[in-house]
């Protein structure tokens, strides 16, 4: 194994340097190449070193981190193997993002530099003015990069990077409010991409012969830490569109000329619901993997469009993945794989003991080689070794996923425990958007819960105890909408807004949030229910 994803992405273009690495299907209306652009391994090296000597002539190194809003573009892995060659960790940033989010997440990490579209330039300089305490935050151009760049403070680390070199900072939603900085090193992202390379069964991934089509961002771990990374272990293309939309979809399949897609659960119902058209079947997809369908779509889905489709099991913290990838396949019991290859799992109660087969509880999952149990996860929370010391309870990750083991060991998916919305492949904490909602003049308490949606898999609820005197309606709810959609991403603005007389509570004034609606009951049904779905729209 190399010593960095850069060494990775190296040798690869040296053996296979006119393979394509890069692609980006057209897609009429697109800020960045409307007309779709592939770059070859080779063509890839070239940017990535004109790219390394800027930012190395600068004093980026060791040490230093570099924020990057680059969205889906292709232009994102220059800058981040160029980094990654210097031993600079990457910050992805979430595009939908607004100020007091993107400006929590460059003081946490520190950053020593944000390297942004020209559009959102502006954005960041503003973040960069409210950060000046923390440090200095140069804000650079992406598209028009300098022919000089700020030197960082303070002076890199001694030695060459390795394999315990922080190589990103990916933030992940947690029930405390705000976002946790999950710390990654190349030995993380080379352990990812090998463990997806090396799934078997029908994850079968052939040396320069795949085009992996992954609509996922690359500020999540799945597009941009597994995929990727397997694809420069494999020599093989990753293709991203801007984004997963169901009337383009398949003439991105098609010009991308995949054979491999990446899926969310909402993909599956939107892709059934369109009309038949000959793209459908027309192209050389041999599998999907992801996770989150519906089991009844499975079949549908399946003899509809020609594929099977992979369940997976994955976090930001693990790394690697389990997969119901051998035949027989159980999509119908939401069956994600058994443990193998030293990836252990329990399913342990709310006291840590393990539970019987077939009976529910929560997944905890460790290493199982003589590297101890951490081998390949996450290097821990940045500066919250509380919360990584918490997860890591009695020597197993907790992941806060409910499931059930069978009898012959396949893991089956139950929901979530932790407070987490979990709304088109994003986790959005339950506690930040209450904080938004609550300081709004006209609300007195809130508790915001996850919803079943139908296309979605869940929206984001918010139950309003409105002030004396306000009354709860829908002008109300638009205007409490509208409030969070102006400090938060568009996609943890509430859905839905349900306006109650109370809220039920502790002792200690916290709220009951399992005693809001009876056992079964669906609070979608409520009498002063404000289905405001349609209007949540990414701006």
């Amino acid at each position: 194994m190399t010593a960095t994803v850069f060494d990775a992405f190296m040798a690869t273009a040296a053996a296979a340097p006119e393979n394509v690495f890069l692609c980006a299907p057209a897609a009429v209306g697109r800020a960045y190449h409307p007309n779709g652009i592939e770059f070859t391994y080779a063509r890839t090296r070239e940017a990535v070193e004109g790219l390394r000597q800027a930012y190395g002539a600068a004093g980026y190194g060791h040490g230093h981190r570099v924020a990057l809003l680059l969205e889906n573009r292709p232009e994102f892995f220059f800058h981040y193997l160029a980094l990654n060659s210097l031993g600079v960790s990457i910050v992805p940033v979430n595009p939908d993002y607004r100020h007091d989010e993107i400006l929590f997440q460059m003081e946490h990490s520190e950053a020593d530099l944000a390297v942004v579209i020209g559009s959102r330039v502006a954005d960041l300089l503003a973040v960069a003015d409210a950060r000046a305490h923390v440090k200095p935050l140069p804000v650079v151009d992406a598209e028009r990069m300098p022919a000089t760049l700020l030197r960082p403070r303070p002076a890199p680390l001694p030695g060459p990077p390795g394999h315990e070199t922080e190589a990103s900072l990916l933030y992940t939603s947690g029930t405390t409010g705000r976002p946790k900085g999950c710390i990654l090193t190349n030995f993380y992202y080379l352990n990812a991409g090998a463990w997806y390379r090396d799934l078997g069964g029908l994850v079968g991934i052939e040396y320069g012969r795949e085009r992996i089509l992954n609509p996922l961002p690359l500020y999540h771990m799945n597009a941009q830490a597994v995929t990727a990374t397997c694809a420069i272990l494999t020599a093989n293309c990753l293709a991203q569109p801007e984004r997963f939309s169901p009337g383009r979809w398949w003439r991105d399949v098609a010009n991308a000329q995949a054979t491999i897609i990446h899926y969310l659960g909402v993909m599956p119902p939107l892709l059934l619901r369109q009309p038949e058209a000959p793209e459908e079947r027309r192209h050389s997809v041999r599998f999907g993997i992801g996770a989150g369908v519906e089991p009844e779509l499975h079949t549908a889905f399946e003899q509809r469009f020609g594929f099977p489709l992979i369940e997976v099991w994955g976090m930001t913290e693990t790394g690697r993945l389990y997969s119901d990838c051998h035949e027989p396949r159980q999509p119908a019991t939401r069956a994600f794989g058994r443990p193998f290859g030293g990836l252990e799992a329990r399913v342990l109660d709310d006291r840590d003991r393990e539970v019987p087969r077939d009976v529910e509880g929560e997944m905890c999952v460790r290493w199982g080689g003589r590297e101890g149990p951490r081998h390949g996860f996450f290097s821990g929370y940045l500066k919250n070794s509380e919360a990584t010391e918490e997860a890591w309870r009695n020597g197993w990750f907790h992941t806060g996923d409910v499931v059930k083991q069978s009898p012959d060991g396949m893991l089956c998916f139950i929901d979530r425990k932790k407070n987490i919305v979990r709304r088109s492949g994003e986790n959005i904490a339950a506690a930040e958007v209450e904080a938004c909602l609550q300081a709004h003049e006209a609300v007195a308490q809130v508790a915001v819960l996850a919803v079943p949606d139908e296309l979605r898999e869940e929206e984001v609820m918010a139950c309003i105890v409105a002030i004396p005197g306000v009354a709860g309606d829908h002008d109300l709810a638009i205007q409490l909408q509208d409030w969070c959609a102006a400090r938060l991403a568009y996609f943890k603005a509430p859905g839905w807004v349900l306006f109650i007389d109370a809220l039920p509570t502790t002792g200690t004034q916290k709220v009951q949030k399992a005693r809001i609606f009876p056992r079964g009951e669906d609070p979608r049904l409520q009498p002063r229910v404000f289905d405001l779905r349609e209007r949540k729209r990414r701006s």
